[in-house]
């Protein structure tokens, strides 16, 4: 095998859940010959229940969690025809989860919080090495924070790329040769040896940096879809899938609350030209989507996305009119309150903005605290909208084509449009609309520009 056909397979927390799971997952990992390295999630929901207990909890909630990641990790060993050796170490792994989920109850730290989220990975990883070793594979575990060096910001921890790539040509590359690789994603160290993680869509990024580092031909991200679809299909159920796509596409795609693939996650990949696959490994037949740098003859509408529980704020002043430095004031106070602005529409006298709530932990309601809410009622009159949605049709060239509003707003007629944006970017149209009628606004849209 030369290195340059090699495939990275990266595979979601589904996709290692339990010992069915695990071995569909082993067979898409060895129905291909280039795949040599192998990116791990932790098992679905052992993440969650690390990150509740690294809160810090009493005795009695304590033990309950941690019984329920015993039982699922279990679930798997319990399956192996040879236990003995993995339940070992998985002991190990429990032991450490309660002894860190003790200190977590007398004082949480990020660094803590990243130790000990950092199991659920390590666990999967060791569980699917014996899962292949079973097989009469040659697997080897590897520990991804020998060569995932990141800054130590705990939580979020950036990549060191440079050192990063130069540790993975040392200690992973040459291991390659001789076994298939199964390491985790999610998590590094930093400078000092301590483990970090990578935030949000953190093991396909994983998966993505170390394509890059080692020249892959292919990053293969296996979840429970089968690909990229025109839209929603529990939305609507003739969405169809998408064969191939830019990453331009994608990320908006993504950036639009579209659970494809974090837009940040792909870039490793988009800077090296790196093409990206994403498919199911329930059903790895199925096929699924390319993802590349370009595509032959894009179309004008590629997809459609969905964000719900939007805010809109509509802040109106006299004072605005002529006058200079309003919405820079109006940015400040934001700025200060650590809120940034999605969409924006202003007139003479008012501006209209949503606020972006992706990729904060919290929900958008806690955003708007009185206190930002005072501190703009000095400046202006404030109106309020919860519960709206936010409809985006992602395509290509969007701003230079002719006739894409009597196509779109023909069929948007019977609904209440509260906000539009479009012109700043050739990618995407959105508008607002009541939460209530988000649905029926995304199968009118699709039935209309994709059936």
């Amino acid at each position: 095998m030369s290195q340059t056909n090699l495939i990275v397979a990266k595979f979601g927390g589904t996709s290692v859940a339990d010992f069915d799971a695990m071995n569909r997952s082993a067979d898409v990992v060895l129905t291909n010959r280039d795949v040599r390295l192998v990116v791990l999630s932790a098992s679905a929901g052992v993440t969650n229940l690390l990150v509740t207990l690294a809160e810090g909890l009493e005795q009695q909630p304590r033990a309950y969690l941690l019984d329920e990641i015993r039982r699922i990790q279990y679930g798997i060993i319990d399956r192996l025809q040879q236990p003995d050796v993995i339940r070992d170490e998985i002991d190990r792994m429990l032991e450490n989860i309660t002894m860190l989920s003790e200190a977590a109850a007398l004082a949480t730290s990020t660094a803590l919080t990243d130790e000990l989220v950092s199991h659920g990975e390590l666990m999967s990883s060791l569980l699917f090495v014996e899962i292949l070793r079973e097989r009469q594979v040659a697997a080897e575990w590897f520990d991804v924070r020998k060569v995932m060096r990141t800054s130590d910001r705990f939580g979020r921890a950036e990549p060191e790329i440079a050192i990063l790539a130069e540790l993975t040509t040392t200690q992973l590359k040459p291991r390659l040769q001789d076994a298939i690789i199964i390491t985790q994603g999610f998590i590094g160290s930093e400078g000092k040896g301590r483990t970090t993680t990578l935030g949000r869509g953190g093991s396909d990024y994983t998966a993505a940096l170390l394509g890059e580092a080692l020249h892959a031909k292919q990053i293969d991200i296996w979840t429970d879809v089968p690909g990229i679809y025109t839209t929603d299909p529990r939305v609507v159920a003739s969405a169809h899938r998408i064969d191939e796509i830019t990453f331009e596409e994608a990320a908006e795609m993504a950036t639009f609350g579209a659970k494809v693939l974090h837009p940040a996650t792909l870039l490793p990949a988009v800077r090296s030209d790196i093409p990206v696959f994403v498919g199911s490994s329930k059903d790895p037949s199925a096929g699924g989507t390319l993802v590349c740098n370009k595509t032959q003859n894009p179309p004008l509408f590629r997809a459609l996305a969905l964000r719900r529980k939007q805010t809109l704020l509509t802040l109106h002043s006299l004072n605005m009119l002529h006058a200079r430095g309003f919405l820079a004031e109006v940015f400040n106070i934001l700025a200060r309150h650590n809120i940034s602005v999605d969409l924006i529409t202003t007139s003479e006298v008012s501006v209209a903005l949503t606020l972006d709530t992706t990729g904060s932990t919290s929900t958008g309601d806690s955003l708007l605290t009185q206190a930002l809410l005072t501190e703009l009622s000095s400046l202006c009159r404030v109106e309020v909208e919860e519960n709206l949605a936010l409809v985006a049709l992602i395509g290509n060239k969007l701003s230079q084509a002719c006739g894409v509003g009597k196509e779109v707003f023909g069929v948007l007629e019977p609904f209440n449009l509260r906000l539009i944006c479009y012109g700043a970017s050739s990618y995407n149209l959105c508008f607002l609309v009541p939460g209530n009628d988000a649905e029926q606004v995304v199968r009118a849209l699709h039935h209309n520009l994709f059936e």
